[in-house]
């Protein structure tokens, strides 16, 4: 069983003790604590959406009486996923919102994201402030003439979809024109519902449309981060459908990963890549990434006469790079897409309505599409980790071993091998060390990564 708890938000399994997993008790805690600080700031009004999973329904029932005993005015979006709950916050005008969702994680863990007014992550001020809160009973629960309500809002996706359709850089003529085929691997999840929704309203027919793990029940027919050993369904029914591209989402649509229509993975590092080369060749400017991203996204934006900038992981990170240096697009490499003017948030159903227009435009087929980019290998790997163990004394060993290399430590570490890297840092969502490696060449980036695996198993 785990907990883990950051200042973004509360992740945990499903089912054990208070304080070791996220049971009821713990979700009232820490829902009640945000709650708290949301009212503190004279606003009222939190948006709540959950994904498919299956503890979805009790965790968002949880937090939903919990604001209510607090006196909040909740917006239900039930069934929904991350990005349109971003944006639903700045529709409603709400003090924040909590997302229901361990994002790629299997069906035994769940969490509460946690949002600003601005549909964005909370800062690390506010996380810490709300985690202490918890941590000392800080709350103070509203009278039986003061609770607030609940207003359940049907057909919330519209707004959501309806701005993808009308965004300026979407061409909704072209993807009409070209009459894709796509097959969706919606791992019994939100996808199932709001992708073919988006897809409709781009103009595909449903003929155009194949569903896989259509039925929304959280019992995930793989696991559910989209990587390549995880879509061999996928990538079969592209080809046997002789279906243009594939589709694949994690549980709450904010990571979207590719199949071209032979079969092939496109890369999940190469969905932005592919992105940011379409919406560089509308808008000159600047691109943002973290450090475990591919560094094809430099060579395309420096391709299109702008700057790449590289931050630490996490999407409240990529944000705030992004703003700072004014980027046009950014995101992070797993499949996570931001477009600042649309919203700050990580978001497949924009990014989907951008590959297609891409591709309509282009005249490409998603092979030849990706194709046109550098083409670099990434080894991404990971080490579980037991409790107890001393991850700074580890990273300062294998630095000191690798002090004469290029060396970045603005999270975890990642060391320079000339053109090659290795990123080594710890992950916010799980009790692992991920070790992610690119070269040129697929053999050498395993190598480097199995290298310093070794270098960690000996260090602990």
């Amino acid at each position: 069983m785990a907990l883990i708890k950051s200042i973004s938000g509360i992740r945990g399994t499903i089912g054990g003790k208070p304080g070791e997993a996220l049971t009821p008790i713990d979700v009232v805690k820490y829902a009640a604590a945000y709650g708290q600080w949301a009212i503190s700031t004279g606003n009222k009004k939190i948006v709540v959406g959950r994904d498919g999973r299956i503890s979805g329904p009790i965790i968002s029932n949880l937090v939903v009486q919990t604001l209510v005993s607090l006196g909040v005015e909740v917006i239900d979006l039930g069934l929904s996923t991350t990005p349109t709950v971003e944006m639903e916050v700045v529709h409603e005008n709400a003090a924040g919102g909590i997302i229901i969702t361990a994002s790629h994680n299997p069906k035994e863990w769940n969490a509460l994201k946690l949002l600003n007014e601005k549909g964005e992550f909370i800062s690390a001020e506010i996380g810490t402030s709300i985690l202490n809160s918890a941590e000392n009973n800080n709350i103070d629960f509203a009278t039986v003439d003061k609770l607030g309500t609940i207003e359940h809002k049907l057909n919330h996706a519209d707004y959501h979809l309806d701005n993808i359709v009308n965004y300026a850089l979407v061409n909704k003529k072209a993807i009409e024109k070209r009459k894709f085929k796509i097959v969706i691997d919606a791992i019994n999840s939100s996808g199932a519902v709001f992708v073919p929704a988006l897809l409709k309203k781009l103009g595909l027919e449903d003929d155009q449309i194949v569903v896989l793990n259509s039925e929304v029940n959280g019992k995930f027919a793989h696991n559910p981060e989209p990587l390549p050993q995880h879509l061999n369904q996928l990538s079969s029914e592209v080809v046997n459908q002789k279906a243009d591209l594939g589709i694949s989402v994690d549980p709450d649509v904010d990571r979207l990963v590719l199949v071209s229509e032979d079969g092939s993975m496109f890369g999940e590092e190469y969905t932005l890549v592919a992105v940011a080369d379409y919406v560089l060749s509308k808008r000159k400017g600047n691109t943002v990434s973290n450090l475990s991203s591919s560094r094809a996204l430099k060579d395309i934006t420096e391709k299109h006469g702008g700057i790449y900038y590289p931050t630490a992981v996490g999407e409240v990170n990529v944000v705030a790079k992004m703003k700072e240096v004014n980027a046009v697009i950014g995101g992070e490499g797993n499949g996570g897409i931001i477009v600042p003017d649309f919203h700050y948030g990580r978001d497949a159903l924009i990014g989907i309505a951008l590959i297609l227009t891409h591709l309509a435009e282009s005249k490409k087929t998603a092979k030849q599409l990706r194709n046109s980019y550098p083409d670099y290998f990434i080894s991404k790997n990971k080490i579980e980790l037991e409790n107890g163990i001393d991850l700074t004394s580890i990273f300062s060993k294998i630095q000191q071993k690798y002090k004469s290399n290029p060396l970045t430590t603005i999270d975890g570490l990642r060391i320079e091998f000339d053109n090659d890297w290795v990123h080594l840092r710890a992950s916010n969502t799980e009790p692992i060390i991920r070790i992610i490696a690119e070269s040129n060449f697929e053999t050498t980036a395993n190598n480097i990564a199995t290298k310093l695996i070794k270098d960690i198993q000996e260090c602990i």
